[in-house]
């Protein structure tokens, strides 16, 4: 079919009707291994496979059948989305398990605002009334929460390998909270951070992709972003209850309510899903449709990521291991070993840079980065994006009327504090370094930007010790962060 089958109403009306049909699973020795079955009619069919690793056999017989088919047909609903977006069918149609109007409704929310990015750039209008049709069986008994089972006053969090999650992994276990780590297809970079953390026993899940959507994906079919911290949050409660833990601790901070850009008359977020937004209406849902006794919540909420950059900065036995930069990740794919490196060109590495910079040795962060990022000319309209302002184009033309930058499809920060860290960047180097010349970025910086902003001395000082009201923190964990981010 080729590149030629890249718009997306073919898709739509070759394909007219997604459907969940069905899930299976089984326990080979410890592990629980399930199987989802997905059609795209009229022709093309999906069997991906999730294996949550050592589970407790007995464990699992007291959470009860229907719990856990309801566990499990619900991890499927998330997983859906990744290979509903191939096509962009008009219709979803769940024969798998029973949607009531409130859950189809919130559904289709968390399609149409998660998959934001994925519309943006395929350029597909999803504010058509027929957009998008959600259709469940009728006759299909209600849902059977996991409400038996008392979970134990324990936590999991999730991790990924950047310094976030490490940062709720080490102030919790140092409070003294029992706490496990739980991983998802854990990279080498992941397992390092868990080694280092001393996370003996973590929790451990397979997710494999049916080669299927790959091999679409290459013949052009619609391919793109998801909110993959959705399909985490569905995964973890499951683990939450087979393994018997109240609390879920994520490690998503304000700064991921900010969006990149409007489309369509709608703000487009590439980390929705992380967002303070995503996070209440997945509380709520939970609550009542999966398991009323598992309290999901993201622990680093309050603060900014600057904030936690500095809290960071207290662990420097992960500064070898850590690893945020996709790109990375992407270099890296095709070795069964891969190097750890950060590849010092995108917008996550630069803003991980500058925001450790004020808090780290400039000679620990050249260890990490492999040199200094403020050196590099090349950098420069990634810096511009990250504060919000306009930057020439990439083929070095200049802006067309209408063009404009925006926020870059990235877990950064918000715009204010990309500001704030390029300013204490600047005073720390300046502090460290007397009489030696600022790097290019950060010249550039004192020369053009920080006239614009003579108020940044007050605004650093203010955004260094914000806290976050909108947060739903229990107030034991509540008392500990407070407490930490004061000292």
């Amino acid at each position: 079919m080729g590149k030629l089958m890249k718009n997306y109403l073919f898709f739509r009306k070759k394909y007219p009707k997604f459907v969940y049909q069905g899930y299976s699973y089984k326990i080979a020795k410890n592990d629980l291994q399930i199987s989802f079955d997905f059609a795209i009619r009229p022709d093309i069919f999906f069997k991906p496979k999730v294996t949550i690793k050592n589970i407790n056999k007995k464990k699992l017989a007291l959470i009860g059948e229907k719990a856990l088919n309801n566990l499990i047909f619900h991890l499927g609903l998330i997983e859906l989305i990744s290979y509903w977006k191939s096509t962009c069918s008009p219709e979803i149609e769940i024969k798998a398990g029973h949607l009531n109007k409130e859950q189809i409704k919130w559904w289709k929310d968390l399609i149409i605002n998660g998959m934001g990015e994925f519309f943006y750039k395929n350029k597909i209008d999803f504010t058509q009334v027929n957009f998008l049709k959600i259709t469940s069986k009728p006759s299909m008994p209600n849902v059977t929460r996991s409400d038996l089972v008392t979970l134990k006053k324990r936590v999991i969090a999730p991790i990924g390998g950047g310094k976030d999650s490490i940062v709720t992994m080490e102030i919790l276990k140092k409070q003294g909270k029992d706490i496990n780590c739980f991983s998802l297809n854990p990279t080498q970079t992941a397992k390092r951070v868990m080694r280092v953390g001393n996370c003996k026993n973590p929790i451990i899940v397979n997710r494999k992709i049916d080669k299927k959507l790959l091999e679409l994906n290459q013949n052009g079919y619609l391919n793109g972003h998801t909110p993959f911290s959705a399909y985490l949050a569905f995964l973890s409660i499951f683990c939450a209850v087979i393994f018997d833990y109240k609390y879920i601790a994520f490690s998503n901070e304000r700064s991921a309510s900010e969006g990149n850009l409007k489309y369509l008359g709608k703000t487009i977020n590439h980390q929705y899903s992380k967002s303070f937004e995503f996070e209440q209406k997945f509380r709520d849902y939970s609550k009542k449709y999966l398991a009323k006794n598992a309290e999901y919540f993201s622990f680093l909420r309050p603060l900014y990521e600057i904030q936690i950059a500095k809290l960071f900065s207290q662990f420097p036995q992960y500064f070898p291991v850590f690893l945020s930069c996709n790109e990375a990740y992407k270099t890296n794919s095709g070795r069964k070993k891969p190097e750890k490196k950060w590849c010092g060109n995108c917008s996550k590495c630069l803003f991980v840079f500058a925001i450790l910079y004020p808090f780290v040795e400039e000679k620990n962060l050249i260890k990490i980065f492999r040199k200094n990022l403020f050196e590099n000319k090349k950098l420069l309209p990634i810096m511009l994006e990250l504060i919000g302002l306009p930057a020439s184009r990439k083929d070095g033309k200049s802006l067309q009327a209408g063009e404009r930058r925006f926020k870059p499809f990235e877990c950064v920060g918000t715009k204010k504090e990309c500001l704030i860290a390029f300013y204490l960047a600047r005073r720390s180097f300046k502090r460290r370094r007397v009489n030696k010349n600022l790097p290019y970025l950060l010249k550039y910086f004192e020369k053009k930007i920080l006239p614009k902003h003579p108020e940044l001395e007050k605004e650093s000082k203010k955004i260094m010790c914000s806290w976050d009201k909108q947060n739903n923190l229990p107030k034991n964990f509540k008392k500990i962060l407070k407490k930490i981010d004061k000292n």
